[in-house]
């Protein structure tokens, strides 16, 4: 009898000790909550309203601007100078300028076919184009292969040239410098650059040159990227709606206001002058592409974006590729802007409207503010008011303004808006990832430089048209859990329940679905096939 007592005293014991440690916790958290937890949040708040507004108002502006730029028609031709260029008798083709294509590439062994055929198969005279394919690849059988298929053209007639170097100095900004200083291009007025996953068609220079020709003001002119495997995959129709809002919104507002946006570090011409006066290529950052059009702007130079030119190229299909994408992307222009900032506001040859809009739009609403807002406040912050109903967001900023940006970023690809929900949960986990990166940009910390070659499968630039691509599967469990999004989403679905349990119930199923994304992603690489529709 004494022993049965003694065994039930034991989840008694367990039992009162775990009430204490529960009571304790909470007293602790009654203590801290009002003086410190409270005012933190409500300066948390503040501030995420503040950067919502600042967002807000810069996508209603551009769409503004693109809708008047529709109305009004300001197309390309009708801004600039455009004629076609002509044959001249008397000096034959020394009349048209001369073209560099460069293709800077490492172990594409999926795609450099692809790549250096579409560039071969440009329509332009034979003796007034130089392919130029700088080739980084480390293993030396992809190397063997590409310089195989360079000879192939060579031997078809086409002035290509193979070049490789001793190192990897710079990455891509690295080889593009380098290629510029072969003695052959020295003759070279422009140069077109594409990636190695890119096919432009064979009309892409003489829709191009002319602009540059006919506007000695015109440094670049950047044609649009046409996405050949959007219907892979859940993940790559959600890329392919950030991407369409960028290229047909961003873009075209910069062209058309200020002359300025972002080099896309392909499918773009340059003037080759306004390259060298700006001061060529810089591996500083990881966007050697913004950088250069940033410095060349601030020499006074003008941009011009051509959205009905586009050209072919694949989308990261993978979850790690895309990761790795996203870091690059978002850490790059964090680390330019620390960089250049001071330069910007100093520079006398560009206007003060036009600093404004680098600066503010296109720095620092865009490349910083919009990655932040999107994580802190609807992933953390928002979350938190949950714990603590002493504060409280107002509804025009938990509802109303996210709802009309989500939107306005939707309408670029009209025939994913039954996907708009996914897509926001997407955008959601991603924006974790890209705020770790713009933090490590701004503050230069140990990833900032970090260069990871986005993995390029070319399955779908290879599938004949009307046959299926190769099934993927539909999921798979990641090489690890993802730290980072398991825990944010531990923490949203805990929120969740302390809604339902002792809140006000009013974020508990937008809490519980993003918890469910956050877990997803945090598990594995997830590639779900989406019907095309």
């Amino acid at each position: 009898m004494e022993r049965l007592s003694s065994t039930t005293l034991i989840p008694d014991a367990f039992s009162g000790a775990r009430d204490d440690i529960t009571q304790q916790i909470m007293l602790i958290w009654d203590q801290i909550k009002a003086p410190l937890i409270v005012p933190l949040l409500k300066l948390a708040v503040f501030l995420c309203l503040i950067m919502s507004l600042m967002l807000f108002i810069e996508r209603v502006y551009m769409a503004v601007v693109i809708t008047l730029v529709k109305f009004f028609g300001r197309k390309p031709e009708k801004r600039y100078k455009w004629e076609p260029l002509k044959d001249d008798l008397e000096f034959g083709n020394s009349a048209y300028p001369m073209v560099l294509v460069q293709i800077p590439m490492y172990n594409e062994k999926e795609v450099y076919q692809l790549s250096i055929g579409a560039a071969c198969g440009l329509s332009w005279p034979s003796d007034r184009i130089i392919i130029q394919v700088l080739d980084d690849s480390t293993d030396p059988i992809i190397k063997d292969m590409v310089e195989m298929e360079c000879q192939r053209w060579a031997s078809k007639g086409i002035n290509i040239k193979y070049e490789i170097r001793d190192n990897r100095n710079g990455y891509k900004a690295g080889a593009l410098k380098e290629g510029m200083k072969r003695d052959y291009v020295k003759h070279c007025d422009y140069v077109a650059i594409f990636d190695a996953d890119f096919q432009p068609e064979p009309d892409f220079l003489w829709r191009t040159i002319p602009f540059l020709a006919h506007n000695p003001e015109l440094a670049l002119v950047q044609a649009r990227w046409k996405f050949v495997n959007a219907n892979e995959c859940l993940m790559t129709r959600m890329q392919e709606m950030s991407l369409d809002y960028h290229f047909t919104v961003e873009q075209e507002v910069g062209s058309s206001t200020y002359a300025f946006f972002g080099f896309n570090g392909t499918a773009g011409v340059w003037r080759i002058a306004a390259i060298n006066e700006a001061g060529g290529w810089k591996d500083r950052t990881t966007v050697e592409d913004m950088d250069l059009a940033v410095r060349a702007s601030l020499k006074g130079w003008k941009f011009l974006y051509l959205g009905s030119l586009k050209v072919k190229n694949e989308l990261p299909s993978t979850f790690k590729a895309y990761r790795y994408q996203q870091h690059r992307w978002s850490c790059g222009p964090a680390n330019l802007f620390r960089k250049m900032v001071m330069e910007i506001v100093t520079n006398k040859r560009v206007t003060t409207w036009k600093k404004v809009h680098v600066i503010y739009s296109f720095f620092f609403v865009r490349k910083i503010v919009a990655h932040i807002v999107t994580f802190v406040f609807y992933c953390i912050v928002l979350p938190a008011t949950v714990l603590v109903p002493e504060v409280e967001v107002p509804k025009w900023a938990a509802v109303y303004i996210p709802s009309v940006i989500t939107i306005l970023n939707a309408i670029g690809t009209p025939r994913s808006l039954h996907l708009l929900v996914f897509w926001i949960l997407f955008e959601n986990v991603m924006s974790l990832h890209r705020t770790k990166a713009t933090f490590i940009g701004l503050l230069e910390a140990g990833r900032v430089n970090e260069w990871v070659v986005t993995e390029k499968l070319g399955d779908a630039l290879k599938t004949k048209a009307g046959s299926k691509a190769p099934k993927r599967p539909r999921f798979k469990i990641g090489e690890r859990i993802h730290l980072l999004e398991f825990g944010t989403g531990l923490y949203l679905f805990f929120c969740g329940c302390y809604d339902i349990a002792f809140g006000k119930n009013h974020y508990f199923i937008y809490l519980f679905v993003q918890a469910t994304a956050f877990f997803i992603m945090g598990f594995g690489y997830i590639g779900t096939f989406v019907p095309n529709s």
